[in-house]
């Protein structure tokens, strides 16, 4: 009889799982999580690797995936400890002979599975699956990562042309009941993460649990309920409310849906009910993100470095006055503040803010754009290694922007905010 282990990252899902498909062919199997110490640590620019907004809504996620695995007759061993201290002891505990997993590449993930590799015995197979794309690896038009093109346009161009979605994968079948392990470790709480319990602002935008059902009970809101869908070009850039854009972030992020499954649900939404600039942008939005992950590929631990992908040389400053002002929403500029609030009180912010509050820092102030992208990655629901640190070099000059283009934050503020509303939302003083 084959064992196999199911660690799951950043792919908490039963829906389209390429990983799960996979090792759903053992005849049994075991599925892990970690709630690895080390993400709930400070980080070398001062701020916890995970604060406490996304940490609810992976506790969240986690959970739910546990129910949905368990209909599966699937266990889901939950641990807060480093992988590299417990999968070992599962190895040889269930004699796993093949460790499934969604590919990673950025360094400390790497570090990570090493460490692992290094623990267990030498034949031990690991199948590791890309399937956080909309666009797989093995597909798209380029020789290689080195190949991948350094302006976004050429890349979406190429693989709209010559590239294939895959199909999505069905969940399994649910394996016999005695595929259930007597042990069931339980899911920490936020207190033993390290935060307080705390109630989610009512001014949120992004209101929202975790979990694999509320993902698809989203999309159900926005593509069929609401058929926001068709206007999604046209109300992107809002900046109040939870129907501006469709919020699919956060859930793409730790994999409770994948590009996949919002793709081919667009798909779909094209055929029946209509197909026009707003839902294609949709999928425009999908091939960005796919962009950035070919980015990080491409270019590896260069994304976290002050120069960039370009090298480029300036005088970048970390002053700490600045960076308290910054974040506490206490510039010279109202509309980066309200901004800044609502990251600090919700973990949410919309792409139009986040644009315009990293132009400020990095172009406007010249602090070192890494401090920003270190805050973002503590606070955002929604952060993603490839996506976050991809748009701080593209905001700050270092990355794939070929124009550069630094932001008027007073002209955003007309353009997006004309009456006021998003900045009298948060913002306690009176601006008008």
């Amino acid at each position: 009889m084959n064992t196999s282990l199911l660690w799951f990252g950043n792919n908490l899902r039963v829906s389209d799982n390429e990983a799960l498909h996979f090792a759903s062919k053992a005849d049994r199997l075991i599925a892990v999580y970690f709630f690895d110490p080390r993400h709930y640590k400070i980080g070398p620019f001062g701020f916890k690797k995970t604060e406490r907004f996304r940490a609810k809504f992976l506790l969240e996620t986690v959970q739910q995936l546990q129910k949905r695995l368990k209909t599966l007759n699937i266990s889901l061993l939950v641990y807060p400890e480093q992988p590299e201290n417990r999968i070992p002891e599962l190895v040889e505990r269930f004699q796993i002979d093949t460790i499934y997993l969604q590919k990673e590449w950025t360094s400390e993930e790497a570090t990570v599975l090493a460490n692992v590799k290094r623990k267990v015995p030498e034949n031990i197979q690991f199948h590791e699956t890309f399937d956080q794309f909309l666009f797989h690896p093995e597909d798209i038009p380029f020789d290689a990562y080195e190949k991948i093109p350094q302006v976004f346009t050429v890349f979406r161009k190429k693989c709209e042309k010559h590239c294939e979605v895959r199909p999505c994968f069905d969940a399994p079948q649910p394996f016999p009941i005695d595929n259930l392990v007597e042990e069931t470790p339980k899911i920490p709480t936020l207190e033993e993460l390290g935060f307080s319990h705390f109630e989610m602002d009512q001014r949120s935008a992004f209101p929202f649990k975790g979990g694999e059902d509320e993902a698809l009970e989203r999309l159900q809101h926005y593509f069929w309920d609401t058929k926001k869908l068709a206007f999604y070009k046209k109300t992107r850039n809002g900046l109040v409310g939870t129907d501006y854009s469709s919020k699919f972030s956060p859930w793409l992020a730790n994999g409770s849906i994948s590009a996949g499954t919002i793709y081919w649900e667009v798909n779909r939404f094209e055929k029946e009910i209509k197909k026009n600039q707003d839902t294609y942008w949709l999928i425009f939005e999908l091939i960005w993100r796919d962009y950035f992950k070919y980015v990080s590929l491409k270019h590896g631990n260069q994304i976290f470095k002050i120069d960039g992908i370009l090298g480029n040389d300036y005088d970048w400053h970390n002053n700490k006055a600045a960076q308290h002002d910054w974040i506490n929403g206490q510039t010279d500029d109202d509309f980066v503040n309200a901004n800044m609030i609502e990251l600090k009180e919700t973990g949410w912010m919309s792409n139009r803010g986040r644009q315009n509050v990293a132009s400020y820092w990095s172009k406007h102030l010249q602090q070192d754009w890494r401090i920003g992208a270190s805050y973002f990655e503590a606070m955002l629901i929604d952060y993603d290694v490839h996506s976050n640190w991809g748009n701080w070099m593209y905001n700050s000059g270092v990355g794939n922007n070929p124009r550069n283009r630094t932001f008027n934050t007073k002209r955003q503020a007309e353009m997006y905010d004309p009456n006021g509303k998003f900045q009298r939302l948060w913002l306690q003083h009176s601006l008008f």
